[in-house]
């Protein structure tokens, strides 16, 4: 997970209604993440080629207060996935903005590290993020970066201008590994829209590498705001 700090106004346009920013220390964040489905089902039932696949997406952070508590969550500006059916399916039920684009990963363990590679391919070339990081794993520590950007488990998608479609996203608590060196090549322009080039591709926030686990996503709920 790559992070970017970004002026609030960038992102007003990918806000669902009824969200509003969740700050880090008083700033917004986007993050650039590059992930692995591991035997996905969907309804229960495993999908043939459709269990094991890689995810590249671009997040913002939000939250929503439902008259006790701030549900804090996440809003996608885009996520890339290498199968059409995937992104259908994904777009069709959460009303999300997934695109298929050919992708690939490598992990790879040597010498105490942990490398890792994502690639998507768009108008012929592969773009990329790399990292290198320690091969052991630490909890995240309360009040931290890591805490922020891991710790939040509700998604946000705009079905219409009426509506706001909300899910629950349940796991355990994380762990990260500590990071040595990250890599980022990409054509922010043309793939995220000219709006993005000055902060994707300057000095990140912070850098990341999580060890996932199970996760369940919910079924979503329609709100109307």
């Amino acid at each position: 997970m790559i992070n970017y700090a970004v002026p609030a106004d960038i992102l007003q346009p990918y806000l669902p209604k009824g969200t509003e920013l969740d700050l880090w220390q008083g700033e917004a964040m986007v993050s650039m993440v590059g992930f692995l489905f591991n035997h996905t089902k969907v309804f229960g039932v495993h999908w043939p080629l459709h269990t094991h696949f890689e995810e590249v997406n671009l997040r913002l952070y939000v939250r929503r207060w439902n008259g006790t508590r701030w549900k804090r969550g996440v809003a996608f500006v885009s996520e890339i996935v290498p199968r059409p059916a995937i992104a259908i399916i994904a777009n069709a039920l959460y009303n999300e903005h997934y695109r298929y684009m050919p992708t690939r990963h490598t992990i790879n363990r040597q010498s105490q590290q942990l490398q890792l590679h994502y690639g998507w391919k768009y108008k012929g070339a592969w773009n990329e993020m790399r990292i290198i990081a320690e091969d052991q794993l630490q909890p995240i520590v309360d009040g931290s970066i890591e805490h922020f950007i891991l710790e939040h488990y509700w998604g946000y998608n705009q079905l219409n201008q009426h509506t706001t479609i909300e899910y629950g996203v349940e796991h355990e608590p994380w762990q990260v590994y500590p990071v040595i060196s990250h890599a980022f090549t990409c054509n922010v322009a043309d793939i995220y829209g000219p709006q993005w080039v000055p902060y994707l591709q300057g000095t990140p926030h912070s850098v990341m590498l999580a060890h996932g686990s199970d996760v369940i996503v919910r079924k979503p709920q329609q709100l109307k705001v």
